[in-house]
C-alpha cells in the first residue's frame, strides 16, 4: 500500500505541475509549449485517475490525491517562477531628477525611457525600464542603490513589438 500512496503522491504532482505550466504559458501567449505539455498532462492525469478509482475506498488515497495536488500546484509555480519567462515593464518615480539611474540601467544592460513628470510634491523623474524576468529582481536591487525611496510599479507586458533593445535581446 506504501508503493500505491507514493506513486499517487508523485503522479499528482507532475501532473499538476504540468497543468500549472500549461496554464501559465497559455496565458504568456506560448500555445504550442503549451500544447505540447498538455499532451503529456493528460497521459498522467489518466494513469493518476486510474489507479486512485481502483482504491477510491481507501481513504488514505484521497487524502495523498488531494495533497499532491496541492503540492504540483506549489511545485508548478516554483518551476515557472524559476524560469522567468518574459519581460517586465517596471515603471520608477524618483525624487533624483539628475539622470544618472537611467544612465547607469543601461550600462546595465536594461532599456530606458525616461521623462521629467510633475507630481504632489513637484518635479520627478519618471523611468519606463524593459528587462527580462529573470532579471527583475536585479533591476530593482540596482534601482534601490541608487534611491532607496524610488516608487516602482511593475507590470507583465503580454505583447511586445519593435525597440532595438527587445530586438537585441531576444537572442
Amino acid at each position: 500500500m506504501f508503493t500505491i500512496i507514493c506513486s499517487i503522491l508523485v503522479i499528482q504532482i507532475v501532473y499538476v505541475s504540468c497543468f500549472t505550466l500549461r496554464m501559465i504559458l497559455t496565458l504568456k501567449g506560448e500555445k504550442y509549449t503549451a500544447s505540447a505539455i498538455s499532451m503529456l498532462e493528460i497521459l498522467i492525469y489518466v494513469i493518476g485517475l486510474n489507479i486512485v478509482l481502483k482504491y477510491v475506498n481507501q481513504p488514505a488515497c484521497l487524502i495523498v490525491y488531494a495533497i499532491g495536488y496541492g503540492l504540483g500546484v506549489l511545485a508548478g509555480s516554483w518551476i515557472e517562477e524559476k524560469l522567468a519567462l518574459g519581460y517586465v515593464t517596471v515603471k520608477v518615480i524618483t525624487d533624483e531628477l539628475h539622470r544618472y539611474m537611467a544612465a547607469y540601467l543601461r550600462k546595465e544592460g536594461f532599456g530606458v525611457t525616461s521623462w521629467v513628470g510633475w507630481g504632489r510634491d513637484g518635479e520627478r523623474m519618471v523611468l519606463e525600464v524593459l528587462a527580462r524576468r529573470k532579471n527583475e529582481k536585479f533591476l530593482y536591487d540596482c534601482i534601490l542603490a541608487i534611491d532607496h525611496k524610488a516608487f516602482i510599479v511593475t507590470v507583465e507586458p503580454r505583447k511586445l513589438h519593435g525597440s532595438f533593445w527587445l530586438n537585441a535581446t531576444r537572442k
